[in-house]
């Protein structure tokens, strides 16, 4: 076997990435590609693209046209895109602050016991998404678990109600729940690579608990909460469930503006330059995580 592979090393090593550069061009690359040129195409106006370069997807985004075809300056898109940023960051931070104890609990656990924390962490991804995000609005809608009690205190009248629903802050939720194994899987692999002797040093050295755990134990887990961090915001910064049933569609998300363009509005171009910003917005993320690992890489060398 040995005698049939090329003598050239350069060779073997590009022989052997082949399958995988092969699987990543026909199934991530061709697709963004395509997605690309359609953004610069012009529009149908039934749906579809005429095969004519234009710029109008993009101009879309800050501007719309008046009657005398002059561009007025339109903030509507910016307000949905700073609203999916708003929202993601926000159940970013929500699965930060709950998930960080409970992958700290978890990695303080004896080793036998451990699977099967994290066994309950992953069973919600057990069931559909679609049926976790509607069983919220038993939750939250009207005369739901949570708007009951206060019927029966005679806080609210039987008309009244606290309005969660088809809100940002049921959107907030609702990503929160569902990306919150995302935080806690990362997290709890640093923490359980984490020497604790470390941080009885500090104490033994008069370190406070709270010095112990931002000095010592934050510094150390940093790469599981970037990884976290990431793994929650970009999902959902581009999703598309949460906003339609929880939002009700009356607060778009970046996910549902692209799925609104495709399906209803029919501005394929629109849809495709949305996309792609955001797809921008994931790239930019990642370096940003590359950087970040690197120089903790290097921390660790030295």
């Amino acid at each position: 076997m040995m005698a049939n592979l090329p003598s050239s090393p350069a060779l073997r090593r590009t022989l052997s990435l082949t399958p995988a550069l092969g699987i990543i061009g026909i199934f991530m690359l061709i697709p963004v590609g395509i997605i690309a040129v359609f953004s610069f195409l012009e529009a149908k106006s039934f749906g579809g693209v005429v095969w004519s370069f234009s710029t109008d997807a993009y101009v879309q985004l800050l501007y719309e046209r008046a009657l005398d075809d002059s561009l007025i300056l339109s903030p509507g898109y910016l307000i949905i895109i700073a609203r999916s940023f708003l929202l993601a960051g926000i159940a970013m931070l929500c699965c930060l602050v709950v998930g960080f104890p409970v992958a700290y609990f978890i990695s303080r656990q004896p080793l036998q016991h451990r699977n099967m924390w994290i066994l309950l962490i992953t069973i919600p991804f057990w069931t559909n998404q679609l049926v976790r995000t509607f069983a919220w609005i038993i939750i939250l809608g009207r005369n739901g678990i949570i708007e009951t009690p206060f019927h029966w205190l005679g806080i609210l009248g039987s008309d009244d109600t606290l309005g969660l629903m088809y809100s940002n802050f049921a959107i907030a939720v609702g990503l929160t729940y569902t990306f919150i194994p995302l935080m806690v899987l990362p997290i709890y692999a640093s923490l359980e690579k984490l020497d604790f002797t470390l941080v009885e040093a500090a104490a033994d050295l008069y370190s406070s608990k709270w010095e112990a755990f931002t000095k010592v134990i934050i510094p150390l887990s940093k790469p599981g909460i970037i990884a976290g961090c990431l793994l929650v915001f970009i999902p959902s910064l581009g999703a598309f469930i949460q906003p339609d049933l929880l939002g009700g569609g009356k607060n778009m998300m970046l996910g549902t503006l692209v799925q609104f363009q495709f399906s209803t509005a029919r501005n394929w171009p629109f849809g495709a330059a949305i996309a792609m910003i955001l797809l921008a917005a994931v790239v930019a993320f990642l370096m940003i995580y590359a950087r970040a690992a690197r120089g903790q890489q290097k921390m660790e060398l030295h």
